[in-house]
C-alpha cells in the first residue's frame, strides 16, 4: 500500500514542514506498513509533474498538511479530490486561517514546535482513514453517480515483471508467482502487478495463493469489481461459501457495473446455492431420501432464482441462464415425482398444482430465450471466425434439459467435448450426475454418459489435505576470522542434534511430513538435508545461483569437507537453481534494500507454502538478530508468521553460548 503526501518544503512561516515528515507523517506511515512518500523520494530523471499527477491519481492514500496557505499544496489537494472519492487525510498547523471551502473538513492538528507529540493520534487515525470505504472527498460526496478513473490506466507493470510471471505461469510453478506477488509490493505499479499474478493463480487453480494475492488488492479497494469476482469462485472451491456470498455482494453493491458483470455475480451467487444444495442430499446413500430432501432444500429454489436474475439481467450471457433452466427442470421433476413433499409448502392442493403449473410455463419461456442466447453467440463467434467450447457444452446441456431423443444428446455432448480438457469434461460430468444421483432425465443421461465413457463408479475427487512441508533457514558456518561469531565450527554437533530434534517433533505431529525445503549452504541447510535423509523425510536443494557459483559463495568459506557434502546431495536430491548471476533483474533493482539472497528466501518460503499451505513449519537456526545485509532469517520468518506458517526457532545464542 502506498501513500502520497502533499506539503510545502523547506521552512515557511515558522514551520519545519521537513520535521514535520520526519518526526510526524513518516513514522507514522512506516507504523502501518504503508510506503511511498513524496515527490522529493523520486530519484529518477523526468518530468515531476507528470509523476506528481500519476502519485495524486493512484495513491490509496494522501496526507495533506494545509498548514499555510500554499498554493501548490491547495491546487494538488483540488485534482486528489476531483480524481479519488476516499482516504485522503487532512492536517494542520494553528497557522493560517482555514480555507473557505475547506472549513467544513476535518483535520487532526498538530504542535508545529513539537509534531512527535501527536504521532500515535495521526497513526490511529490513519489507520482509520485505511479501513474505512467513506467517501471524503467533497467532489464526490457532492456528485455520488461520479465515478473514479481506473487506476490500471495510468500503472505500467513492467515487461520483465509481466514476462516473469507469464514464465512461472506456463510451467506451473506455483511458489514462482507468490514470490513475484511479494516483489510487486512496495512500487508503484503493485495493485496491477498483484493482478497480473492473481489471475495466473487463479487459472493454475492455486486457492490459497489466489486468495491471499486477491485479498491484498481487496485491501485497498474493498469493492474492485475483478478482485471480488474471483473471490466468490475461490471461496466457492475452497467450501467458504458464506465468504463467497459477501464477495459477490460486494460487486453487486457497485455503481455504474455493465450488465455482464453483473449477471455474472448474480450468476456465482447461484453456484454458491447450487453447491450447498447438493451437499445437503448427495450423501444419501437412498435415492429416495436423496429426492426428498433435494426438494425440501430451500437452497434449490434460491439458486434458481439467483441463476434466472443474472440470465434477466444479460440475456447474452448464456451461463446463468443454462443453469437457471437446468434447476427449474430439476424443481420440476422432482416436485412431479413426489407430489406429497412439494404440497407441504402450500395450504391447499391445489396452490401447489397451481404453483406447479405456473413453473411448467416458465420453463417453455425460458427454455426459449436459452435456445435464442445460444444461437446468437454461436453466430456472434462464427462472424469473428473464433470458438467457444463452453458454448458448444452450454448447447449440449440445453439438448439434454429439452430433447426426447436420448441419441441426439449423445451426439451433441460428443462433439461439445471433442477437443476438451479435463476441466471441462469435469464440468460436464459433475453436471450429468446431478441428474443421475436425483433420478430425472435418466434416459437423456444415461446416453450422455455412456457416449463420454463415463462409468458409475467416476466421481469428482475430493481435495485431499495440502501435504505437510518443512521448511529450513539458518546461519552458515562462520567463515575463518569472522569478527563477531554466529555458528562456529565446532558447534556442527550441537546444531545438528538441535535441527534433528526439531525435524523429529514435526514428525510426531500430525498428518505425514511430505518433503523439506531448504537451501545448501555449509552449516544449516546441509545438516537439515542430512537430517531429513536419516528419518526418511525426501528433501529439495534450492539454490540461488549455478552449482560453481553457489559453492563459491556459500560453501567453500567452511572448507572442502562442506563441498564433499553438498556434492554428494546434489547427486541424490532433487536441485533447483534461482538464477544464472546474482545481479537483480532491472525490473527489481529499484527496491531500496534488496538482494538476490532475500529474494531466495521468498522463494522457498512460497514454493514450500505452494506444497503445503498451511501446513507449512519453518524451522529457522537464528540468532534472533539483523544478518550480515538487508533481509535474511528475521524477514523471512516475519513473512512466514504474516501467512500463518508454524515457526520453530533454534536459538543459537543459546545454543553455542555466542
Amino acid at each position: 500500500m502506498r501513500a502520497f503526501i502533499i506539503r510545502p518544503f523547506g521552512v515557511k512561516q515558522g514551520i519545519d514542514f521537513d520535521n514535520v515528515v520526519k518526526e510526524l507523517i513518516d513514522p507514522a506511515l512506516t507504523a502501518l506498513g504503508v510506503t511511498g512518500r513524496d515527490t522529493i523520494e523520486i530519484l529518477k530523471q523526468g518530468n515531476i509533474r507528470i509523476d506528481m499527477f500519476q502519485r495524486l491519481l493512484t495513491a490509496d492514500l494522501v496526507v495533506a498538511d494545509l498548514s499555510i496557505h500554499n498554493a501548490n499544496v491547495f491546487y494538488e489537494l483540488g485534482i486528489r479530490h476531483a480524481l479519488r472519492g476516499k482516504r485522503t487525510f487532512l492536517l494542520r498547523s494553528n497557522q493560517d486561517a482555514y480555507p473557505f471551502d475547506l472549513q467544513t473538513d476535518r483535520y487532526l492538528a498538530y504542535d508545529k514546535d513539537n509534531p512527535a507529540a501527536s504521532l500515535p493520534v495521526l497513526t490511529e487515525s490513519l489507520r482509520q482513514t485505511l479501513a474505512s470505504e467513506d467517501q471524503d472527498s467533497p467532489v464526490f460526496r457532492s456528485l455520488p453517480d461520479l465515478q473514479e478513473p481506473s487506476r490500471g490506466q495510468f500503472l505500467a507493470v513492467p515487461r520483465g515483471f509481466r514476462e516473469a510471471v507469464e514464465l512461472a505461469a506456463d510451467r506451473g510453478e506455483r511458489g514462482d508467482l507468490g514470490m513475484l506477488a511479494a516483489e510487486a509490493e512496495g512500487f508503484e505499479w503493485e495493485s496491477e502487478g498483484l493482478r497480473i499474478v492473481g489471475r495466473a493463480l487463479f487459472k493454475l487453480e492455486d486457492d490459497e495463493g489466489a486468495l491471499a494475492t486477491w485479498k491484498s488488492i481487496c485491501r485497498v479497494d474493498a469493492q474492485d469489481l475483478e478482485a471480488n469476482t474471483l473471490l466468490g469462485t475461490i471461496y466457492n472451491r475452497l467450501g467458504r461459501f458464506t465468504e463467497s456470498d459477501q464477495a459477490l455482494e460486494r460487486v453487486l453493491d457497485r455503481k455504474g457495473m455493465e450488465p455482464h458483470d453483473r449477471s455474472e455475480a448474480y450468476g456465482l451467487l447461484g453456484r454458491n446455492a447450487k453447491t450447498r444444495w447438493k451437499g445437503e442430499w448427495h450423501e444419501e446413500p437412498v435415492l429416495q431420501t436423496r429426492r426428498e430432501k433435494a426438494l425440501r432444500s430451500a437452497f434449490l429454489e434460491r439458486s434458481y432464482q439467483a441463476y434466472s436474475r443474472g440470465f434477466s439481467t444479460d440475456l447474452n450471457h448464456v451461463y446463468p441462464g443454462v443453469n437457471a433452466l437446468a434447476m427449474l427442470t430439476v424443481l420440476i421433476e422432482l416436485a412431479q415425482a413426489l407430489p406429497e413433499v412439494w404440497s407441504e409448502r402450500f395450504e391447499k392442493d391445489k396452490e401447489a398444482e397451481s404453483q406447479l403449473d405456473s413453473l411448467r410455463e416458465q420453463r417453455e419461456k425460458l427454455a426459449a430465450a436459452v435456445e435464442v442466447s445460444i444461437t446468437a453467440a454461436k453466430a456472434r463467434l462464427e462472424h469473428e471466425e473464433k470458438n467457444n467450447i463452453w458454448i458448444e457444452i452450454s448447447d449440449a446441456d440445453l439438448c439434454c434439459l429439452t430433447s426426447k431423443r436420448p441419441p441426439r444428446v449423445a451426439a451433441a455432448y460428443s462433439k461439445a467435448l471433442a477437443d476438451s480438457s479435463g476441466g471441462e469434461r469435469k464440468s460436464v460430468r459433475d453436471q450429468l450426475n446431478i441428474y443421475r444421483d436425483l433420478g430425472v432425465l435418466t434416459a437423456n443421461v444415461e446416453a450422455a454418459r455412456l457416449a463420454l465413457g463415463l462409468k458409475d463408479e467416476e466421481e469428482t475427487p475430493q481435495k485431499t489435505e495440502s501435504p505437510r512441508v518443512l521448511l529450513f533457514a539458518g546461519h552458515m558456518i562462520d567463515a575463518p576470522g569472522r569478527e563477531r561469531p554466529r555458528f562456529p565450527p565446532d558447534k556442527e554437533d550441537a546444531a545438528r542434534q538441535a535441527i534433528r530434534e526439531a525435524v523429529e517433533a514435526e514428525k510426531k505431529r500430525p498428518g505425514e511430513v511430505a518433503r523439506g525445503i531448504a537451501g545448501g549452504a555449509s552449516g544449516g541447510d546441509i545438516l537439515f538435508h542430512e537430517v531429513c535423509e536419516e528419518l526418511g523425510i525426501s528433501s529439495s536443494l534450492y539454490l540461488v545461483l549455478p552449482e560453481n557459483q553457489y559453492i563459491q559463495a556459500s560453501v567453500a568459506p567452511a572448507g572442502g569437507a562442506w563441498i564433499e557434502r553438498f556434492d554428494r546431495l546434489t547427486t541424490k536430491l532433487p536441485v533447483r537453481v534461482f538464477a544464472d548471476s546474482a545481479d537483480l533483474p532491472s525490473w527489481l533493482a529499484e527496491k531500496r534494500d534488496y538482494s538476490i539472497w532475500q529474494r531466495i528466501n521468498i522463494w522457498m518460503l512460497h514454493n514450500a507454502l505452494a506444497a503445503g499451505g498451511e501446513n507449512v513449519t519453518l524451522i529457522a537456526l537464528w540468532n534472533g538478530e539483523e544478518g550480515d545485509g538487508p533481509g535474511g532469517t528475521r524477514d523471512l520468518v516475519e513473512r512466514a508468521k504474516k501467512r500463518q506458517a508454524r515457526t520453530v526457532i533454534l536459538d543459537t545464542k543459546r545454543l553455542f553460548g555466542v
